[in-house]
This record gives structure tokens, C-alpha cells and sequence, in this order.
């Protein structure tokens, strides 16, 4: 702290600059308080010069983690200078520039800095004017795509509008590292709101995004919840699938220095069994040179020799009948380990089977699930008044979602629960084989001991009649070192069946090691692509209830505009209904002046008949004028008539163009009557 002190006041010296008091004074607090590892100068009045002698203090400062300038109102210079002596520290982890009015300039210099800062994860700029200028804030937005350590980001009440959203969500698909990101009490609104939703689509690291305050629906906002629990389970999974590989590759190194040690163990009783044989041997040596000395003394029992020669050869055969039959046994042995491989590749391959089955059938339900999302479309787009229905429909799908989810993890469960009796299964079969070969070493053991002891009875009673063997020494050496070759030989070739054994042995371990890891793998990737499937129709889910709640306030707002025309037709329908009663009141009078002159003419026509002949010329006249009278009559029928018409084809004007109008709403029992 007294370092930083120093060069605090060396360089205002240098800028002929007075330091200011109030920050010595916090400079001495923060030393007796945090030792030197938090800046603390909120709420101080910082000046241009100030800001730029501290900004270049801190340049090479190594002591500072944290620091706080919150609630001084920095001004856009003194803001850029400092930030501009932060982007060469190397130890500043927490940034806090809570209230201080940042606009373009300021917007620039934090998106500078965090392109350049290797150490800052957290930053925190409440309370500021960053999205009111779109060019420095897009240059904060390309700094936070290339940030390559931030993890936490607070931008609350910063009036952030849709396009500055835009530009946050197209810098979080480029940004991998942003985990908590804090946005709000903006004014994001729907078209931000989706954008980040589309962001999301694609960022795999964002844990926890806040948007209170932001006028954004509460669809979308579920939408983006679910996407951030999405990315928190796919962390969770990724952090159990490392643990479990590193349990799976150490569980995988202990078997490998199990084996090396039973290898080992083996080669040491190959070698005990080596030095015995080499024991032995030697003291046939000896026992032989003292047979060979008490046969120079006795040569007169070669008769006797040669028939227990017989006897012994006959034992020889025997030997070699039992080298025959272990032979035999090895081979029934190596058999029996060839079925038991074919066995396990065999259940292997059906369990691969199976594996390849769910996943058919997993694919189908998954298309099945599309189909039933695509004809919900075709039936949004078709009417409005199913709105209910196809939300009972999506409510049913969600609930089939969560089924086939939960279906999904109960296979996921089994797999495993398969994948470990697969383990203990392999394990145990590898004991057996154990086991198995520890019966045989015991075995080859045991007859190499009964041939010992055979040998040593046989040397007993060669010891016994050595008087008899001394012209038959060189038939004996002979035998001797013929039996010494054989028994070498079956030595050699007993050590090289072990070891081809035990190499076949572990090359079978590695080839389950193997098929262990590609099911292990194909598990992995299977679980992936469910994950993925459900990630996509969750997504498809959003969508369309995104679509659902716009049409739904498309139809209230046609609705609200239905209302209106209604009003406005009834209004019109009112007025012509007036204008029809009128002119029908018109034409009711008209009537009854017709029908009175139709009476008149029936009283003519009857005083015509009475008059008879006489009256003819008047008869005449009188038809004339009836005929006259008739033409008007008919001519006031047809304006009448074409004043029906007229008033019919306005009615029905009018009612095409109020039902065009209103797109096809049925309007009829609003008709005139005529």
C-alpha cells in the first residue's frame, strides 16, 4: 500500500498535479482495513487528472484484486483514462463502477478493456447510460464476445432498448466463458427478449440471466429460464461423465498393476520352479556320479537291469500318456476360454442390438412428437376459434415431454445399472480365469512333484542294484540325458503355453477394456442426442407458444376492432333502417292513393255495365282513360320496384363490405327486412 502511495504522489509531482486528500485518506483507511487488497473510493469526487494519474498508478500494481469507484460520477475523460491504465494490470479481478452516468466513451473503454484484461470476472456497471449511444455500445458488446475471463456481468438500469439487446445477444453466441448476467430494469422488450432467446439457442455457458423490469413476456422469459437450466444441467453433466472417466481410468489402471503384479508374481514362480529344477538336476549329478562309482565297482547284474530298464520305459510311457492327457486338458482349458469369449461378444453384440433398438424407437417418438408440433401448426393457421383446444393439445404434449423425459432418464438409470452388471460380470469372469489358471499352475505343480518323487523312488532302488549297472552306465547316461532334453523340452514348452496364455489372457482384458469404453462412449453420445432432441423440442414448445400468446393478442386486438365495426354497423344499420322505414311509409301512401283509384275503376266498370250500349262512346273514353291510368299505375310499381332494388343492393353493399371488413364474420341476422 505505501508502494502504491509513493508512486501515487510521484506521479502527480510529475503532472504537477495536487493530489487530492480525500483519496490519501481512503488510501490510508483501505491499508489499515483490508490490507492492501481492495481499492475502495466510492462516493469520492474524482476530477480528469485524478482519474488519469490513478489509471496510470495502476497500470504495473500488483497488490490490488478489487476495485470500487462506485457513486463518484466520473466524467466520459476521466472514465476513459482510468480504464485505459486498467487494461495493462495483471491483477484485478472485481471491478464495481455502479453509478457514474458511462455513455459512448466510457461504453468504448470498458469494451477495450475487456478485450484486453486477462484477470477481471466480475464487473459491475449499475446504475450507468451505456445502451443510450449505439456505436459505443456495440464496441462494449464486440468486448464482451472476446472476453476471455469475465464470468459475472451486472447491467441493470442502464436503458438498454431492443437493439442493444440485439447486440448483447449476438455477443453472447460468440462469448463461451459468461456464466451470471444480470440485465435488469432495461427496456428490452419483446423483440430484445427473443433475441437473447435466440442467443441462448446457442450459448452453452450461461448459468443464470436476470430480466425483471424489461416488459418481456412471460413466455419467453420461461423460455430463457429453461434455457439456462438446460445449460445447468448440460455443466452438471459434463463435470459427472469427467468424474466418472477419471474413476473408470483409475478403476482401469489399478486392474493394470493388478495384472502386472499377478504377471510378475508368475514370472517369479516360473523362476522358484527354474532354480528347483536346477537343484535338482544337480544333485541327480551327484547322485549319478556316485552311481557311476558303485558301478565301476559291480558289473554283474545286467541281466536284472535290462528288465527293470523295461519297467522303467513302460513308466515312461505312462509319463508321457499323463503329458498327453494334460495336453489334452490344456486344450479343453482353451476351449472352454474361447466359448466363454464367444459367449461374452455375443452378449455384447445383443446388448448393441438393444441399444440400437431404443434408439429406433426413441427416434420414432421423437417423429412421431414433430408430427404431432406440425399439425398443431396447420390447425393454428387454419382457425382462431380452436385457440382453447390446441392449448389443451400443447398442455398434453408438455406432459407427454416430461414423460418421454422422464422415460429417458429411467433408461439412462438402467443403462448404467446394466453397464455396472456388465462391469461386476467381466470382473467376475476375469477371477474365474484367474482362479482357473492358478488350478492349473497347481496342477503342473503337483505332477512335476509325483515325477520328482517317481525319480527318487527309482533312484532309490538304482542304488539299491548299482552292483548290477556297471556295464549298463553308458545306456543309463544316455537315457538320462534323453529324459534331462524331454523334461526341458516340456519345461519350455509348459512356459511358453503360460505365456501365450497369459498374453491371450490380456489381450482379451484390453479387447474388453475396449468394447467397454466404445459402449461407454455410445452411451455417452446416445445420452447426448436425447439431451440435444429434448433441447430442440423444448425449443419447438417455445416457439410455439411465443406464436400462440402473438395470436392471441392478434385476436384480441381484432377483436377490439371488431367491436368498434360492430358499433360503427349498427350505427349505419340504424340509420338505414330509418331511411327504409321512410320511404316504405312513402310508398304505403302511395298504395293506398293506387287502391283508391283502383275502387274508382271498379265503380266505373260497373256503372259501365249498367249504362250498356248506350254509353259506349263514353265507355271509351272512360277505357282510355283506364288505360292511361293502368300505365301510370305500372310505372309506379316499377320505380317502386327499382327503388326495392336499389335499397337491396345498398344493404347488400354495405353488409359485403362490413363482413370484408371484418374478415368473414357472419353478419346476416343483421339484415333489413324488406
Amino acid at each position: 500500500m505505501e508502494d502504491f502511495r509513493r508512486t501515487y504522489l510521484r506521479l502527480c509531482k510529475d503532472t504537477r498535479f495536487e493530489p487530492q486528500e480525500s483519496v490519501l485518506a481512503q488510501l490510508q483507511e483501505n491499508r489499515a482495513v483490508a490490507g492492501g487488497a481492495r481499492l475502495y473510493l466510492s462516493g469520492q469526487s474524482l476530477g480528469v487528472e485524478s482519474c488519469s494519474v490513478l489509471g496510470r498508478t495502476l497500470q504495473k500494481d500488483t497488490l490490488f484484486t478489487e476495485i470500487s469507484l462506485s457513486d463518484c460520477m466520473l466524467s466520459e475523460e476521466g472514465a476513459k483514462l482510468f480504464l485505459n491504465g486498467l487494461c495493462s494490470n495483471t491483477t484485478v479481478k472485481v471491478l464495481d463502477f455502479k453509478g457514474n452516468n458511462l455513455r459512448g466513451a466510457g461504453a468504448e473503454a470498458l469494451g477495450k478493456l475487456l478485450m484486453r484484461s486477462k484477470t477481471l470476472r466480475r464487473l459491475v456497471l449499475e446504475w450507468n447510460a451505456l445502451g443510450m449511444w449505439e456505436e459505443g455500445f456495440s464496441i462494449f458488446c464486440e468486448g464482451l464476445a472476446s472476453s476471455p475471463c469475465l464470468i459475472q456481468l451486472d447491467l441493470r438500469n442502464n436503458q438498454i432498448n431492443h437493439q442493444g439487446a440485439a447486440e448483447l445477444g449476438s455477443a453472447l453466441k460468440r462469448n463461451s466463458v459468461l456464466q451470471e448476467f444480470d440485465l435488469r430494469w432495461n427496456n428490452i422488450g419483446l423483440l430484445g427478449g427473443r433475441s437473447l432467446l435466440d442467443a441462448l439457442q446457442q450459448n452453452r455457458t450461461l448459468l443464470q440471466l436476470e430480466l425483471a423490469g424489461n416488459n418481456i413476456p412471460s413466455d419467453i422469459l420461461r423460455a430463457i429460464e429453461q434455457c439456462t437450466e438446460h445449460n445447468a444441467d448440460r455443466q452438471s453433466t459434463l463435470r459427472e461423465s469427467r468424474s466418472r472417466t477419471q474413476v473408470l481410468s483409475k478403476e482401469i489402471q489399478i486392474l493394470k498393476e493388478e495384472k502386472g503384479r499377478q504377471f510378475l508374481s508368475l514370472m517369479e514362480t516360473i523362476d522358484k520352479q527354474r532354480d528347483e529344477m536346477g537343484r535338482s538336476s544337480r544333485n541327480t549329478s551327484v547322485r549319478l556320479g556316485q552311481l557311476q562309482e558303485a558301478l565301476n565297482e559291480r558289473k554283474s547284474a545286467v541281466n536284472s537291469l535290462t528288465a527293470k530298464l523295461q519297467m522303467t520305459e513302460a513308466a515312461l510311457a505312462l509319463s508321457e500318456q499323463k503329458v498327453s492327457n494334460l495336453g489334452d486338458m490344456l486344450t479343453r482349458v482353451k476351449l472352454e476360454k474361447t466359448e466363454m469369449m464367444d459367449l461374452q461378444t455375443r452378449e455384447m453384440k445383443k446388448q448393441q442390438e438393444d441399444g440400437v433398438l431404443r434408439e429406433g424407437k426413441l427416434l420414432r417418438e421423437v417423429n412421431s412428437l414433430s408430427e404431432k408440433n406440425h399439425h398443431l401448426k396447420i390447425k393454428l393457421e387454419e382457425s382462431e376459434r380452436r385457440c382453447k383446444a390446441q392449448q389443451d393439445q400443447i398442455f398434453e404434449l408438455k406432459q407427454e415431454l416430461t414423460n418421454s423425459t422422464a422415460e429417458l432418464k429411467l433408461r439412462l438409470t438402467q443403462a448404467e445399472e446394466r453397464w455396472d452388471m456388465e462391469k461386476r460380470r467381466s470382473k467376475q469372469a476375469l477371477e474365474d480365469m484367474d482362479t482357473l489358471r492358478q488350478k492349473e499352475v497347481d496342477h503342473v505343480n503337483r505332477h512335476l512333484e509325483e515325477s520328482e518323487r517317481a525319480l527318487q523312488d527309482r533312484i532309490l532302488k538304482l542304488e539299491g542294484q548299482r552292483i548290477q549297472l556297471e556295464e549298463e552306465l553308458s545306456r543309463l547316461k544316455a537315457a538320462m540325458v534323453s529324459e534331462r532334453a524331454q523334461a526341458e523340452e516340456e519345461l519350455g514348452k509348459v512356459r511358453t503355453q503360460v505365456r501365450l496364455e497369459e498374453q491371450q489372457h490380456l489381450s482379451s482384458l484390453e479387447e474388453k477394456l475396449r468394447s467397454a469404453r466404445q459402449s461407454r462412449d455410445e452411451a455417452q453420445s446416445h445420452c447426448t442426442q436425447q439431451k440435444q432432441t429434448i433441447a430442440e423440442l423444448h425449443a419447438r414448445i417455445g416457439h410455439q407458444s411465443i406464436e400462440m400468446d402473438s395470436l392471441r393478442r392478434r385476436i384480441d386486438e381484432l377483436q377490439q376492432d371488431l367491436g368498434g365495426k360492430e358499433q360503427e354497423k349498427m350505427a349505419e344499420v340504424s340509420r338505414v333502417r330509418v331511411e327504409l322505414q321512410e320511404q316504405i311509409g312513402h310508398l304505403q301512401a302511395e298504395r293506398t292513393a293506387q287502391s283508391g283509384l283502383r275502387e274508382k275503376i271498379s265503380a266505373l266498370e260497373r256503372e259501365m255495365k249498367a249504362l250498356g250500349t248506350s254509353q259506349r262512346e263514353a265507355l271509351l273514353d272512360k277505357e282510355s282513360e283506364i288505360a292511361s291510368l293502368l300505365e301510370r299505375l305500372r310505372m309506379k310499381e316499377g320505380e317502386i320496384q327499382r327503388m326495392r332494388d336499389d335499397e337491396a343492393q345498398r344493404a347488400t353493399y354495405l353488409q359485403n363490405a362490413i363482413l370484408t371488413y371484418v374478415q368473414g364474420s357472419p353478419l346476416g341476422h343483421y339484415s333489413p327486412k324488406k
